[in-house]
């Protein structure tokens, strides 16, 4: 199933250490982002809109096929259960073994001048980078660490509530370290989502609602994962289903 997926196709964490500032803009495009249509993996930066007729189909064809359960209890979540952040060493994950950390892969993988640190071509300690969630542009600095944050699209409580608890722990370090599940995003909009499902949020821009209802399902597909049914039918109606 995570072959055919691929074909297919909670609360999470600041970047370490805490300048920037962030700057409206109605989509804030870097030129760079690509639709997750077209990113079945999650190597490529950034979450550009769905917005043909014939991708939107497509992306309620994706969705259509989640199946859906009612979100369990959280006893038993410790982020601990998902492997230490930001492991380099969780196997069968694009980018890991690189000998750079999940964290700055991401950093590397959608930020713009990038500024490594002295001796390093891991570390970054500054970029410019293009939101999707909210269409600002933020210039981060790693004093600042928190004014950007890396999202698991679906957050892992979430994924505990519906049936990650079960899986073997590799497979959770997988999820946690998957680019396909991982968006650098300015830091308050993803404080604000916390481990919440799209039906209960949804990124401030409006443009990517559908890309980021398609990333969730390719997530979800992948990994074999239910979703709830109140956000499966809020994922469809991004997508203008």
């Amino acid at each position: 199933m995570l072959a055919a997926a691929a074909l297919l196709v909670s609360g999470c964490e600041g970047l370490g250490e805490h300048e920037s500032s962030a700057g409206s803009g109605p989509a804030a495009p870097d030129g760079r982002a690509v639709s997750p249509l077209k990113n079945p993996d999650g190597t490529k930066p950034g979450l550009a809109p769905v917005a043909t007729d014939a991708d939107k189909a497509a992306a309620g064809e994706l969705i259509g096929e989640l199946s859906t359960k009612g979100r369990g209890p959280r006893t038993g979540y410790d982020r601990d259960r998902f492997g230490y952040a930001w492991m380099d060493t969780a196997d069968g994950v694009p980018l890991a073994r690189n000998g750079c950390d999940t964290r700055n892969d991401l950093i590397r993988r959608d930020g713009q001048n990038l500024r490594y640190r002295a001796g390093s071509d891991c570390v970054v300690i500054a970029m410019t980078l293009h939101d999707p969630y909210t269409g600002t542009t933020v210039e981060w600095r790693k004093q600042q660490a928190s004014e950007v944050q890396i999202d698991h699209v679906v957050p892992l409580s979430y994924s505990w509530q519906m049936g990650s608890s079960r899986w073997p722990e590799s497979k959770r370090e997988q999820f946690a370290n998957d680019a396909l599940n991982l968006i650098p995003v300015e830091g308050r909009a993803n404080s604000a989502k916390g481990d919440s499902g799209p039906a209960s949020w949804l990124p401030p821009n409006k443009q990517i609602r559908c890309a980021y209802a398609v990333r969730f399902a390719q997530v979800a597909v992948k990994y074999e994962m239910p979703v709830t049914e109140p956000d499966k039918q809020t994922m469809l109606k991004q997508c203008g289903g």
